[in-house]
Protein backbone atom coordinates (compact mmCIF):
# COMPACT_ATOMS: atom_id res chain seq x y z
CA UNK A 1 0.00 0.00 0.00
CA UNK A 2 1.46 3.51 -0.96
CA UNK A 3 0.26 5.06 2.57
CA UNK A 4 1.31 3.21 5.02
CA UNK A 5 0.38 -0.25 6.19
CA UNK A 6 -3.12 -0.09 7.32
CA UNK A 7 -4.76 3.22 5.64
CA UNK A 8 -8.00 3.93 6.65
CA UNK A 9 -8.95 4.76 3.07
CA UNK A 10 -8.20 1.38 1.60
CA UNK A 11 -5.17 2.55 -0.25
CA UNK A 12 -7.39 4.45 -2.85
CA UNK A 13 -7.74 8.22 -2.33
CA UNK A 14 -11.34 7.30 -2.63
CA UNK A 15 -13.62 4.43 -1.88
CA UNK A 16 -14.47 4.81 -5.24
CA UNK A 17 -14.73 7.29 -8.31
CA UNK A 18 -17.42 10.15 -7.38
CA UNK A 19 -17.64 11.14 -10.84
CA UNK A 20 -18.72 7.63 -12.04
CA UNK A 21 -21.50 5.39 -11.53
CA UNK A 22 -21.27 2.91 -8.82
CA UNK A 23 -22.33 0.67 -11.55
CA UNK A 24 -19.81 0.92 -14.01
CA UNK A 25 -16.92 0.65 -11.22
CA UNK A 26 -16.29 -2.05 -9.08
CA UNK A 27 -16.57 -1.17 -5.06
CA UNK A 28 -13.68 -2.03 -2.58
CA UNK A 29 -14.54 -1.35 1.33
CA UNK A 30 -11.99 -0.97 3.64
CA UNK A 31 -11.58 -3.87 5.77
CA UNK A 32 -11.50 -1.88 8.77
CA UNK A 33 -15.17 -1.46 7.74
CA UNK A 34 -16.03 -5.02 6.27
CA UNK A 35 -15.06 -8.01 7.75
CA UNK A 36 -15.14 -9.76 4.10
CA UNK A 37 -12.18 -8.10 3.29
CA UNK A 38 -8.73 -10.60 3.62
CA UNK A 39 -5.29 -8.58 4.38
CA UNK A 40 -2.30 -10.51 2.66
CA UNK A 41 0.88 -9.23 4.57
CA UNK A 42 4.48 -10.55 4.50
CA UNK A 43 5.09 -13.81 6.51
CA UNK A 44 7.60 -16.57 7.20
CA UNK A 45 7.48 -19.65 4.59
CA UNK A 46 5.03 -21.83 5.71
CA UNK A 47 6.16 -25.97 6.37
CA UNK A 48 3.68 -26.55 3.52
CA UNK A 49 1.66 -24.91 0.61
CA UNK A 50 1.76 -20.91 0.30
CA UNK A 51 0.24 -18.25 -1.43
CA UNK A 52 1.94 -15.10 -3.13
CA UNK A 53 0.87 -11.87 -4.60
CA UNK A 54 1.57 -13.30 -8.06
CA UNK A 55 -1.03 -16.12 -7.28
CA UNK A 56 -3.80 -14.25 -6.35
CA UNK A 57 -3.51 -12.18 -9.48
CA UNK A 58 -3.30 -14.62 -11.55
CA UNK A 59 -7.20 -15.64 -9.80
CA UNK A 60 -8.33 -12.35 -9.70
CA UNK A 61 -11.39 -11.36 -11.65
CA UNK A 62 -10.83 -7.43 -10.82
CA UNK A 63 -7.82 -5.63 -10.01
CA UNK A 64 -7.86 -2.18 -8.09
CA UNK A 65 -4.48 -0.16 -8.26
CA UNK A 66 -1.32 -3.21 -7.36
CA UNK A 67 -2.79 -3.61 -3.90
CA UNK A 68 -6.94 -4.31 -3.82
CA UNK A 69 -8.38 -7.78 -5.85
CA UNK A 70 -11.31 -9.32 -6.08
CA UNK A 71 -11.40 -13.12 -6.73
CA UNK A 72 -13.88 -15.37 -7.25
CA UNK A 73 -14.04 -18.97 -6.09
CA UNK A 74 -16.75 -21.36 -6.28
CA UNK A 75 -18.99 -18.91 -7.05
CA UNK A 76 -18.05 -16.72 -3.75
CA UNK A 77 -16.47 -13.13 -4.12
CA UNK A 78 -13.35 -12.59 -2.14
CA UNK A 79 -11.97 -9.17 -1.91
CA UNK A 80 -8.05 -8.83 -0.91
CA UNK A 81 -5.81 -6.35 0.12
CA UNK A 82 -2.07 -6.35 -0.81
CA UNK A 83 0.04 -4.56 2.28
CA UNK A 84 3.00 -4.91 0.31
CA UNK A 85 1.76 -5.19 -3.46
CA UNK A 86 5.72 -6.04 -4.49
CA UNK A 87 6.14 -8.77 -2.63
CA UNK A 88 7.37 -11.61 -4.20
CA UNK A 89 7.35 -14.46 -1.57
CA UNK A 90 4.95 -16.43 0.46
CA UNK A 91 1.95 -14.33 2.09
CA UNK A 92 0.27 -14.65 5.65
CA UNK A 93 -3.19 -13.44 6.46
CA UNK A 94 -3.24 -10.10 8.61
CA UNK A 95 -6.21 -10.42 10.74
CA UNK A 96 -7.42 -7.11 12.63
CA UNK A 97 -8.12 -7.45 17.00
CA UNK A 98 -11.01 -5.84 16.85
CA UNK A 99 -15.10 -6.35 17.37
CA UNK A 100 -15.57 -7.92 14.15
CA UNK A 101 -12.82 -10.77 14.47
CA UNK A 102 -14.81 -13.37 15.23
CA UNK A 103 -16.74 -11.80 11.06
CA UNK A 104 -12.95 -11.92 9.88
CA UNK A 105 -12.11 -15.62 11.08
CA UNK A 106 -15.08 -16.78 9.32
CA UNK A 107 -14.17 -15.19 6.02
CA UNK A 108 -10.43 -16.76 6.43
CA UNK A 109 -12.56 -20.08 6.85
CA UNK A 110 -14.45 -19.99 3.47
CA UNK A 111 -11.49 -18.18 1.66
CA UNK A 112 -9.31 -21.17 2.51
CA UNK A 113 -12.21 -24.20 2.02
CA UNK A 114 -13.09 -22.21 -1.69
CA UNK A 115 -9.08 -22.14 -2.37
CA UNK A 116 -8.51 -25.67 -1.43
CA UNK A 117 -11.46 -26.83 -3.23
CA UNK A 118 -13.89 -28.18 -0.13
CA UNK A 119 -17.35 -26.88 0.00
CA UNK A 120 -17.86 -23.36 0.53
CA UNK A 121 -21.00 -23.08 3.34
CA UNK A 122 -23.11 -20.23 2.24
CA UNK A 123 -21.85 -16.22 3.32
CA UNK A 124 -23.69 -15.96 7.09
CA UNK A 125 -23.82 -12.36 6.80
CA UNK A 126 -26.96 -11.65 4.33
CA UNK A 127 -29.39 -14.35 5.57
CA UNK A 128 -32.68 -14.94 3.72
CA UNK A 129 -34.58 -13.29 6.36
CA UNK A 130 -31.84 -9.58 6.37
CA UNK A 131 -32.16 -10.12 2.74
CA UNK A 132 -36.52 -9.39 2.92
CA UNK A 133 -36.32 -7.66 5.41
CA UNK A 134 -33.78 -5.48 3.22
CA UNK A 135 -35.67 -5.40 0.35
CA UNK A 136 -38.81 -4.64 2.42
CA UNK A 137 -37.47 -1.51 4.21
CA UNK A 138 -36.36 -0.03 0.83
CA UNK A 139 -39.92 -0.53 -0.28
CA UNK A 140 -41.07 1.22 2.80
CA UNK A 141 -38.71 4.67 2.39
CA UNK A 142 -39.16 4.65 -1.44
CA UNK A 143 -42.65 4.83 -0.70
CA UNK A 144 -42.62 7.52 2.23
CA UNK A 145 -40.40 9.62 -0.26
CA UNK A 146 -43.46 9.51 -2.28
CA UNK A 147 -45.84 10.54 0.37
CA UNK A 148 -47.47 7.31 1.14
CA UNK A 149 -49.06 6.86 3.92
CA UNK A 150 -48.50 3.76 6.19
CA UNK A 151 -51.95 2.19 5.91
CA UNK A 152 -51.18 2.79 2.12
CA UNK A 153 -47.55 0.83 2.31
CA UNK A 154 -49.30 -1.53 4.73
CA UNK A 155 -51.88 -2.57 1.76
CA UNK A 156 -49.07 -3.06 -0.63
CA UNK A 157 -47.02 -5.06 1.57
CA UNK A 158 -49.25 -7.24 3.35
CA UNK A 159 -52.46 -7.43 1.17
CA UNK A 160 -54.25 -10.38 2.70
CA UNK A 161 -53.90 -9.29 6.34
CA UNK A 162 -56.75 -6.63 7.67
CA UNK A 163 -55.76 -2.55 7.46
CA UNK A 164 -58.82 -1.07 7.51
CA UNK A 165 -59.52 2.43 9.10
CA UNK A 166 -61.67 1.77 11.76
CA UNK A 167 -58.89 -0.69 13.23
CA UNK A 168 -55.64 0.81 11.74
CA UNK A 169 -54.98 2.62 15.02
CA UNK A 170 -54.69 -0.49 17.56
CA UNK A 171 -53.32 -3.16 14.15
CA UNK A 172 -50.17 -5.07 14.72
CA UNK A 173 -49.19 -4.01 10.87
CA UNK A 174 -49.09 -0.55 11.36
CA UNK A 175 -46.44 -0.76 14.42
CA UNK A 176 -44.58 -3.30 11.71
CA UNK A 177 -44.75 -0.95 8.77
CA UNK A 178 -43.73 2.08 11.03
CA UNK A 179 -40.53 0.16 12.24
CA UNK A 180 -40.14 -0.94 8.77
CA UNK A 181 -39.96 3.02 7.53
CA UNK A 182 -37.93 3.70 11.09
CA UNK A 183 -34.92 0.93 10.40
CA UNK A 184 -35.56 2.10 6.53
CA UNK A 185 -34.62 5.36 7.02
CA UNK A 186 -31.42 4.42 9.61
CA UNK A 187 -30.68 1.67 6.62
CA UNK A 188 -30.05 4.42 3.60
CA UNK A 189 -28.10 6.58 6.23
CA UNK A 190 -25.49 4.28 6.64
CA UNK A 191 -26.83 1.47 8.54
CA UNK A 192 -26.83 -0.55 5.54
CA UNK A 193 -23.09 -1.38 6.11
CA UNK A 194 -24.34 -3.88 8.93
CA UNK A 195 -24.92 -6.15 5.98
CA UNK A 196 -21.32 -6.99 5.60
CA UNK A 197 -21.59 -8.28 9.73
CA UNK A 198 -22.44 -11.41 10.97
CA UNK A 199 -25.84 -11.01 12.78
CA UNK A 200 -25.87 -9.83 16.38
CA UNK A 201 -28.93 -10.32 18.60
CA UNK A 202 -27.76 -6.90 20.02
CA UNK A 203 -28.32 -5.09 16.83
Amino acid sequence: MSRGLLPCNGGCDFAADPHASALSQPIFWTPQVDPGAIIFAVGPPPDGSSITAEMLRLRAMVQHGSDLLRLELRGERYDIVLTDPEARGALGVFILFDDLTPDRQTTLMRFWKAITGKRVPRDPRLTQQRHQRARQMLRVVDARIKGATYRQIAAQLFPNLKHDAETWVENPVRETTIRLARDGMAFVRGGYRKILRLPRRSR
